[in-house]
């Protein structure tokens, strides 16, 4: 990990720095573009094709049978079905709590405002494959749905190399309540959720993380007037630590190791206010490398990570508000009290005992966080996301009167003599 020295660095180093380097589009996009065209055209045919290219398996059928699910669960363990129920558990909790009952608003007298949510009718769910398949998502994306009353999910996750589903990412569905679900990955799952193919259903909007791939498809799908629209462009992970002088090392360490194990494009940042903490940090980083079966991948993520060196917590926490990072964890003494500071990043850990590792499973919290700098502009996952707030308003013949001078003006300023007449019908 590269060590830089905030004070040191000029505009153009700091904007260099906050650069996601993880995703050439100019190199993924027409490869994509194919994919799209191909499966958009041509349907199964196409995601049968590409399947037998890209996954190297070769089915003659994309839909998990319902015997399928049933003895899947059946294979996993005990003690496995617990942790995940356990987690399933706190997930609604917390998920539940964003459940607001809108009250109704008199704006005027005689004018009353109100706004109701709606399920978005028609949901794709893509959950991850590649080196280390995501089941906790599943539970993720699949929770809140159920709670914003969505009436159709549907999920999309590459074959493993056998043709099968990992039976744990089969379990989490039968926990969230889906039944449709579709061994298909990459780009061409994106398309076959966002046009619909013969075996798989058209959605409304498409939630879940990928590589370059995936985030390209979604993007494109999400500007086609026929494709879908998408919870946001998410792809490799990325955590930033902020340490102080009392952190613990093997604490700090780890975390660091919990995101740069999950590819070798995810991003490890940290930042603390000494050399010594910092050398201290990174020798229990290379200590702990050593012991971490994926150390190979962490290895190579930890190349593109780097330290920041700077002065104070408030100065660190400037930074981070630039870099917006999808997972920020405050290793401070007092966490609590920057809170109001912060205003860019996926989710926050406070103190020293709140590891990112919890929010990515059991918290309750959600996992299915902006990336590349996205929390600047984007939340993460929640119930609203798989809703839409329709606004309602019932206006009186007195509400009329009141309201109808002002409209009848406003109409007339920008010469629309339709709206102004509209109006001035029913208050004269």
């Amino acid at each position: 990990m590269k060590k830089y020295y905030f004070r040191q660095l000029d505009e153009t180093s700091l904007k260099n720095l906050c650069e996601r380097k993880a995703i050439r589009f100019d190199a993924v996009l027409p490869i994509v573009q194919d994919v799209l065209r191909e499966v958009k055209s041509s349907g199964d045919k196409a995601i049968r094709e590409y399947t037998e290219k890209f996954d190297n398996v070769c089915l003659s059928s994309f839909a998990v049978r319902q015997a399928e699910i049933e003895r899947a669960c059946e294979r996993v363990s005990k003690n496995i079905q617990s942790a995940f129920n356990k987690a399933a558990r706190n997930i609604e909790r917390f998920h539940k709590s964003q459940i607001v009952k809108l009250k109704k608003v008199q704006t005027m007298p005689g004018i009353t405002c109100f706004t109701e949510a709606r399920p978005i009718e028609k949901v794709g769910l893509y959950i991850p494959g590649g080196t280390a398949p995501l089941p906790s998502t599943v539970l993720m994306l699949g929770i809140p749905a159920k709670l914003a009353g969505c009436k159709e999910i549907v999920l999309a996750t590459p074959p493993a190399k056998d043709g099968n589903v990992a039976d744990i990412i089969l379990f989490a569905a039968k926990l969230c309540g889906i039944t449709q679900i579709f061994k298909i990955g990459g780009a061409q799952a994106i398309a076959a959720l966002a046009f619909g193919t013969e075996s798989v259903p058209k959605v409304y909007k498409i939630f879940g993380p990928g590589n370059q791939y995936v985030t390209a498809a979604k993007m494109l799908v999400s500007i086609d007037t026929n494709g879908a629209a998408i919870d946001m462009p998410s792809g490799p992970t990325e955590v930033l630590v902020i340490a102080d002088e009392k952190a613990r090392a093997d604490f700090v360490a780890s975390d660091l190791l919990s995101q740069a194990e999950h590819g070798i494009d995810s991003q490890a940042i940290l930042v603390t206010t000494t050399d010594k903490k910092a050398d201290e940090i990174l020798a229990e980083v290379k200590r702990q490398l050593e012991t971490l079966p994926r150390k190979e991948i962490a290895r190579k993520s930890l190349g593109n990570s780097f330290i920041v060196i700077i002065d104070s917590i408030e100065k660190a926490i400037v930074f981070s508000n630039r870099y917006a990072p999808e997972h920020l964890i405050l290793n401070v003494e007092n966490a609590a009290k920057y809170i109001s500071e912060i205003t860019n990043a996926g989710s926050v850990f406070l103190g020293p005992y709140s590891c990112e590792s919890a929010g990515d499973y059991a918290s309750g919290t959600n996992h299915s966080l902006p990336t590349y700098g996205y929390a600047r502009v984007y939340g993460g996952v929640s119930v609203s996301s798989f809703q839409k707030q329709l606004t309602f308003q019932k206006i009186t013949k007195q509400g009329a009167k009141n309201l109808g001078p002002i409209v009848a003006t406003m109409a007339s300023q920008e010469s629309l003599e339709g709206h102004k007449r509209a109006m001035q019908l029913r208050y004269q």
